[in-house]
């Protein structure tokens, strides 16, 4: 059995650019699709928190250590400039990967700085 783990994530990001006749896509800093562990037209969600809009497109790199985060194409038309998202992508893997995974999450300031890193996520309680 394959099971879909979140591989990697851009948390709290900030939309600098939304470029409707770009090609559809979404270019991020190249220094942080490392970081998160993401691929150059890795298919990505993206969620955003200010509108609720949530959809999928591909990676592009931006220039390294710009903060870019450019909405591209039709995915324009779902944010604006400074909306905060967030980006994932996901893997499929068996039970016994998915047991020793640890995703890559990076935690973005609202300058797209990285705030900190981390695999995994605190127990949510009331």
């Amino acid at each position: 059995m394959q099971i879909t783990m979140l591989k990697g994530k851009l948390h709290m990001a900030s939309v600098t650019q939304a470029e409707l006749w770009y090609d559809g896509s979404c270019a991020i800093d190249s220094d942080l699709v490392k970081l998160a562990g993401l691929r150059e037209f890795e298919k990505i969600d993206i969620y955003n928190v200010d509108n609720g809009e949530r959809f999928h497109t591909y990676v592009i790199l931006a220039e390294a250590g710009s903060g870019t985060i450019s909405m591209n194409g039709a995915a324009a038309r779902r944010v604006q400039v400074g909306d905060r998202v967030i980006i994932a992508a996901y893997a499929q893997m068996d039970e016994a990967e998915a047991n020793n995974f640890k995703p890559k999450l990076v935690y973005c300031n609202k300058d797209n700085t990285v705030e900190r890193t981390a695999n995994t996520i605190p127990v949510q309680v009331d």
